[in-house]
This record gives structure tokens, sequence and C-alpha cells, in this order.
């Protein structure tokens, strides 16, 4: 099942501020969290302290603890890659690697007795997971995550992006990307914060349309924010997803009939696979209604890139399918436009593959 995570970072919040955020989180259906170990500066017996409690509080809500770190930090803190008990210590459920040991020693870590996942930076187009799974590894206890990216314009391009994650992909391997809050005063773990995100194309969209993307490119299995604290509207928004198919938020024009109301909102849509470059086609509608009226009422001269269209009866035995339109094109004057997407969703509709379902909110 894909999962929703948060970020959260013991060093820049306070223990309630935390606290509330995962109360939060759980209630709009989040379920890992994403902590960080980089560039310690405490002790270990503080370092414990510190995250125990509220790992333990997140625990009891029912969510995955991911901890970062590199090996700069294993020597800072005094743990090998032999013993990873600290992390079980501190709570923990898998240890994040944002740099590597070589291959066999990251193999011999997923037989740690404490059964902890370890997690391997998946942003380096390179053989390091390769590397690994020749070392014969407990791939049960294997997984990957993307780097963010704070910086403007340092964000990875989706060809890379997706050739990385196929990197994983090929071993079956469960894995993870970021995408970002817009709200302002978020912050993340270093002092630069205007965005934090793996993929580049994301950096200034809703983090809600983030989410939907990347649910859209079926690539990466879990996704986390990265920066904390999201608005309430921000947690409202993703709520609302359905993180098994592709969505779209829309409005719908005046007017519609019971039935039309009813094919875009409740009925399951797929796209045909045969596919066209004019129209992503949902035909069931058109079998399951024959026979209703399909009224002629809203036939503008042209429909939009983005519009959602429900054929007239004047179509025929097409009367009552379903289509959005990829590109502008000219209305016969047979077409109800009966509602469009969200505008910052428009461009999600170039994903959407031959027999990929999807669904529309309001």
């Amino acid at each position: 099942m894909r999962k929703l995570g948060i970020s959260i970072y013991p060093n820049k919040s306070t223990v309630q501020e935390m606290k509330d955020y995962i109360v939060r989180a759980e209630k709009a259906g989040f379920s890992r969290i994403f902590s960080n170990l980089l560039q310690v500066t405490k002790s270990k017996e503080e370092v414990i302290a510190e995250f125990i409690e509220i790992n333990t509080f997140a625990k009891e809500h029912g969510f995955e603890i991911f901890v970062d770190v590199s090996p700069k930090e294993f020597e800072t803190l005094g743990i090998s890659h032999t013993d990873l008990s600290f992390f079980k210590e501190i709570g923990a459920d898998g240890v994040r690697l944002d740099a590597g040991f070589g291959g066999k020693p990251e193999a011999d870590m997923t037989y740690n007795p404490e059964n902890l996942l370890v997690e391997i930076n998946m942003s380096n187009d390179t053989h390091v997971i390769d590397n690994i799974m020749d070392f014969i590894p407990n791939k049960y206890n294997l997984v990957g995550c993307h780097n963010f990216y704070p910086h403007p314009y340092s964000g990875l391009p989706e060809a890379h992006f997706l050739k990385a994650t196929e990197n994983f992909d090929k071993y079956g391997l469960r894995t993870a990307a970021f995408v970002t809050s817009q709200t302002d005063g978020v912050f993340g773990p270093w002092p630069v914060d205007d965005g934090i995100v793996t993929l580049e194309t994301h950096r200034y969209l809703p983090v809600d349309v983030q989410i939907k993307d990347f649910v859209a490119m079926n690539a990466v299995d879990d996704i986390i924010i990265s920066n904390c604290f999201p608005s309430e509207e921000e947690m409202q928004a993703i709520e609302k997803i359905d993180l098994s198919v592709v969505n779209f938020e829309v409005t719908l024009v005046d007017g519609l009939t019971d039935v039309m109301k009813k094919i875009v909102l409740e009925e399951p849509h797929f796209n045909r696979g045969d596919i066209n470059d004019y129209l992503i086609r949902s035909t069931m509608s058109r079998v399951k209604y024959k026979g209703e009226a399909f009224p002629l009422f809203n036939a503008p001269d042209m429909i939009r890139r983005g519009d959602i269209v429900i054929e007239s009866e004047l179509f025929g035995h097409y009367a009552g399918e379903l289509h959005i339109a990829r590109q502008d094109m000219k209305n016969t004057g047979k077409s109800n436009v009966v509602g469009r997407i969200r505008e910052e969703e428009i461009y999600i509709l170039d994903r959407i593959k031959p027999w990929q379902r999807f669904q529309f909110n309001l």
C-alpha cells in the first residue's frame, strides 16, 4: 500500500509542536515519518533523550519512522554498521543512509537483529544498489528514498528521476520521494527553504498537486512532505486524495442533470486502450446509462484542454460517454462541456496511460 509521510526535525521544533503535527497527519492519512540526524552537534545521550519521546509518541499513533544519517554521524555517535541497536533504542524502524558505505556493509546491515529497514539514497543514477544486491542482502529489509533539494533549480529533472527510480524498481524494492508544503514560514533541516522537493518541476506547485502527480506517474510508492508545518488547508486537500488512482479536482457547470453529475463524480473511469491525441475517453457510462436523456445544454464553439465533456444524445450511441480534452478543439455542436479540471492539475493529463484509472473530486 502506498504511504504518505511527514518530516520532523527535533532540533528545530518543540515536542508539543511535533506531537500536534503527528496527530493532524494521522487524521489526514499519513503513516510514516522522515527524521534527521545529519550534522549532529549533541552527545549520544542527548540525541537519545531528544528523539525517544517523540518517536515513542509517533509509534503510538501508528507511524513508521526513518532516521536520516551518513557515515559521518556513525562516527560522531560511535555507531558501527554492524551494530544498529542505537536506532532501535531511539524508536526508529529504519535507517536512511544519505551516503553509503560501498555495497557489502549495506547488505550486512539488512541482516541486523533489530530487523530495522535500511533505506538507500536513490537520487544518483549509479550502480550503488546493484553493488548492494551483489552481496545478497535481505531484500525485505532494503528500501529506497530519493533526496530533496532546498535550493531553487537544483531538483531532479524528470528523466533522471525515472531512470534512478528504475534502478530500484527492477529489484522490486519499496521506494519514496519528497514533496513540499507551500505554507509561509515552513522549514526543513537547512537554512534554505525555497521549496524542498525531489522533482524541480514540483517546486512551486500546491502540495496536493505534487502528490497527485506522483500518483499519476506511479513511479514511487511513498510520498513524503519534506518541511514543517503544512497548513490545515493543505492537509485537508491531501486527505481527499485517493492514492490508488489519478485524481483531478474539478468545477462543474450549472445545469447538469443528476445522471450527468453522477457520471462525473461517482462512476469509475479509465482511459480506453485505443488512445488518441485529442481525448481521454471513458466509455462505460454510455453503456450503463444507455436510454437516459442526455440533452444538449452547454456546447461552446471551442472545447479547451482540461474541459470535461459528456456527449449529448445528438451523438447517437455515443450519448453519455465522458471525455477529457487533451488539447483545444472545435466543438461539433453536439458535445456538452460539463466541467473543468483545476488549472494547476491540467498538465497531469499528459501522464494518463492507456487503461489507467482516474476520478474527479469537487
